[in-house]
């Protein structure tokens, strides 16, 4: 009797400490990668981080689901990237008040560090808590325009023509805002419009979540994918590949310097410090 006794507490702990030790797996395996490249200061340039206002998972026409919004990291990576470096940083979505947080986003297995830090964050939860509505951004005012993703960015960006026209605006107001997105963040994008009125990003390499990443994580009944929409839109789109997609990550400035794009979850961190790079070395 006390040997099975012994026995099931060493299985326990054996459990308990793999179980622990699962962040780091999927960390040495891809998830939520360090930034080692060069870093910016950029004081007095603005950014603007939007998200969804979407907060359930539901197929097309239904209104009860789990819930979603924003994967938390792919607003926290850059929110905090343009902070450190010194940029006044705004918070926006598609209705303003509350941004809904994926509450998987808050797993400790897939917590990033940025996200511990924001949660520990007053003054970052209160912009997520009071977002400003888009139809109420002033978007001349800012130099980086960057769009989070999520699931529930697939119910409202690409949906939305106020973000596609504010899109438009920044591509062409006088800050000549270099303008960015990761997973289904991207699909803000596909909607804007040039003054021809052809779409903006036809022609344009990019990148967002793979349809490969959707279907692995078995979330298609959301209404729009990534990888899809862009390819409409007339991007050229590109992609990282992994044994799950949701171990890969890609980020793809466009010919012109003036798009960058991250493929998934793990991109956010290089797609804000690029989008910072271009604006400090055109300076």
């Amino acid at each position: 009797m006390k040997n099975l006794l012994t026995g099931f507490v060493v299985l326990f702990v054996v459990v308990g400490v793999f179980i622990l030790s699962i962040p780091t797996i999927l960390h040495s395996a891809g998830l939520h990668p360090e930034y080692h490249g060069a870093t910016y200061e950029l004081p007095g340039k603005r950014a603007l981080v939007i998200a969804t206002s979407h907060g359930v998972l539901a197929a097309p026409g239904e209104t009860d689901g789990p819930a979603t919004g924003v994967a938390l990291s792919e607003l926290t990576h850059a929110y905090y990237t343009f902070s450190d470096g010194g940029m006044e940083v705004d918070v926006a979505s598609i209705e303003g008040r509350e941004i809904p947080i994926d509450p998987q986003s808050l797993s400790f297995v897939i917590k990033s560090p940025e996200d511990e830090r924001y949660l520990n964050d007053a003054i970052a939860q209160a912009k997520v808590a009071n977002s400003i509505p888009m139809n109420d951004v002033d978007i001349s005012q800012y130099d980086i325009v960057y769009i989070a993703g999520g699931w529930g960015a697939a119910y409202d960006l690409a949906q939305t023509p106020v973000l596609a026209e504010k899109v438009t605006e920044s591509y062409y107001g006088d800050k000549a805002a270099i303008i960015g997105g990761v997973c289904h963040g991207v699909l803000g994008l596909v909607n804007a419009r040039d003054r021809e009125g052809s779409l903006l990003i036809a022609g344009r390499r990019m990148t967002g979540v793979s349809d490969k990443q959707v279907k692995e994580l078995g979330i298609e009944i959301t209404p729009l994918h990534p990888e899809t929409e862009l390819v409409k839109a007339g991007a050229l789109y590109e992609k990282q590949t992994a044994f799950r997609d949701f171990l890969a990550t890609h980020v793809v400035i466009d010919q012109e310097q003036r798009f960058v794009t991250g493929q998934n979850q793990n991109s956010g961190l290089e797609t804000s410090h690029r989008m910072m790079q271009i604006l400090a070395e055109r300076e």
